[in-house]
């Protein structure tokens, strides 16, 4: 092979070709090395830890592009999920790490591929870059972005994807230096809550994000897209049709903005149906329970678990969207609602948190929240303290919050002791194997609203129906059965207690 390769040469090389010269470059350029005085760490000893207490951080590790192992995808792991039915898009990743640990930014990263294998991707490479603050131009700085590029090229990537929200600006900065599409971790998830909405409303807010996302990343390519009126131009076209006319962009933020409106009255058509099937479960006084947490923790499993209600449960981000509302009945036989909500992610984009708030409204008109936690995770309480922010967000941080601690069969017994020292009033579960379910029941039992009102009736046989309503919606002290009809002792609302009054039981 000559040592000068022409870029004619390059361009025909296969990927594999590319990898082998780049791999012999760098074996040359090991040799041609001097040796590292000694005492000093070996290139190849791993990256610097840096002193985060402080906030200096050594040279080469704020300028060097770390290269995250262990978050290639496997090809065989990505064709087996079936409801991946895209083309693959092989991507590479790119984080910039401003605050806490190598760890921390390492975790972000790995969910990063596991959303992007979610959305129907095969990862080849992640590298994040230690920053104060990502680079206002293109993310990672101009220098960073043409190794990112090199990157991409020696990989056969068509697709980056950055491990944060880029604006309009670094967006197309990026896209012009790495010639590949650039996406990032906002657009990533709107793909994924696109591929499973299933219900009307589901499509539509997710559109409305989509939509809310798209309207300021608008992109035009100049005077070849400007429209006159009726295609008419200076001599002859007339009066208020002379100039450069409306351009192709104006014209798409126009209909996306109409669009927006349109969708908007969709959404609050629905929730208004949402509030009166809400205000109807109040009338009847029937409990609400509703269950959230972070993606993937095993909410729709322990649904499932409880009630029976058959839900879709898949090993995968998002897997189910449409929230799902099924009667449950308490060990004492009181009948209350079960609620699964979509999952939460970290740095969950805005424009879902508005488009789902009138489905999120089922957990802030809750009578008790169920947190549900994935014990397995590595950083079980950064999940939790995710939730707690979209929570804050939809006016749900008052709700009475029981925390259940998910898939503790897939836990070790030192990861179980340390987190029963972190969450003490927590409830441990496996929705899989059943464990814990019973204890969980009495639990939620005990936590729900109790009825405020004490009543002693004598119910006359004929009346089975208020009986049956007692149990159903009461809390039934006592029950006995005499000559005219059923003695109860029980407290119930107001309601139901104004119903009751007629058949006071006489003292004594």
């Amino acid at each position: 092979m000559p040592q000068l390769l022409g870029s004619a040469t390059l361009e025909t090389m296969t990927t594999a070709q590319n990898r082998a010269v780049l791999a012999d470059a760098e074996e040359r350029a090991l040799r041609a090395a001097p040796a590292p005085a000694e005492g000093a760490p070996r290139p190849d000893e791993g990256w610097a830890e840096p002193d985060d207490t402080t906030g200096s951080y050594e040279l080469e590790a704020r300028g060097a592009l770390r290269r995250v192992a262990g978050l290639s995808t496997e090809l065989a792991d990505v064709t087996e999920v079936e409801y991946r039915r895209l083309r693959l898009e092989r991507v590479v990743l790119v984080g910039v790490w401003t605050e806490g640990t190598q760890a921390d930014a390492d975790r972000s990263l790995a969910e990063l591929a596991a959303l992007a294998e979610t959305a129907g991707s095969q990862v080849l490479e992640a590298v994040s870059q230690r920053r104060d603050k990502p680079d206002a131009g293109t993310y990672v700085g101009s220098g960073k972005a043409a190794e990112v590029r090199d990157l991409v090229a020696a990989a056969g990537a068509d697709t980056v994807i950055c491990d944060g929200e880029l604006t309009p600006g670094q967006l197309n900065a990026l896209e012009k230096i790495l010639k590949v599409k650039v996406v990032d971790r906002t657009a990533l998830i709107l793909d994924i809550f696109a591929q499973h909405a299933s219900s009307r409303e589901g499509k539509a807010q997710v559109e409305l994000a989509q939509m809310q996302y798209m309207l300021p990343r608008l992109r035009g390519w100049g005077e070849s897209l400007s429209r006159q009126a009726g295609g008419r131009v200076a001599g002859g076209g007339g009066i208020g049709t002379r100039g450069p006319g409306e351009t192709k962009i104006e014209t798409d933020r126009r209909r996306i903005r109409a669009r927006v409106s349109k969708l908007r009255r969709e959404i609050a058509g629905m929730a208004t149906a949402r509030a009166t099937q809400r205000s109807s479960r109040g009338r009847n006084a029937v409990p609400g329970v509703a269950i959230a947490g972070y993606t993937n923790a095993g909410k729709s499993s322990l649904l499932n678990r409880l009630t029976g209600a058959g839900v879709l449960v898949e090993n995968a981000l998002f897997a189910t969207l449409d929230p799902t509302v099924r009667r449950a009945q308490s060990p004492d036989g009181r009948e209350y609602t079960l609620t699964d909500t979509v999952g939460f992610v970290r740095h969950l984009p805005h424009q879902l948190v508005d488009a789902f708030r009138s489905t999120l409204e089922e957990v802030a008109a809750a009578d008790l929240l169920l947190h549900v936690v994935d014990g397995s995770d590595s950083d079980p309480l950064g999940q939790i303290d995710a939730v707690h922010v979209v929570l804050r967000e939809i006016d749900a941080g008052a709700v009475p919050e029981l925390i259940v601690v998910n898939k503790v069969d897939a836990m070790t017994e030192d990861d179980v002791l340390t987190l029963r020292r972190a969450l003490p009033g927590a409830v441990w579960v496996s929705a899989r194997t059943g464990e814990g379910i019973e204890r969980l029941r009495e639990i939620v039992a005990a936590r729900l609203p109790h009825p405020d009102v004490e009543v002693d009736v004598l119910v006359p046989y004929d009346r089975g129906d208020l009986v049956a309503r007692v149990h159903r919606d009461g809390e039934v002290l006592g029950e006995t059965h005499e000559a005219t009809g059923t003695r109860l002792s029980a407290r119930v609302d107001g309601a139901l207690a104004a119903v009751l009054q007629e058949f006071t039981a006489p003292v004594g």
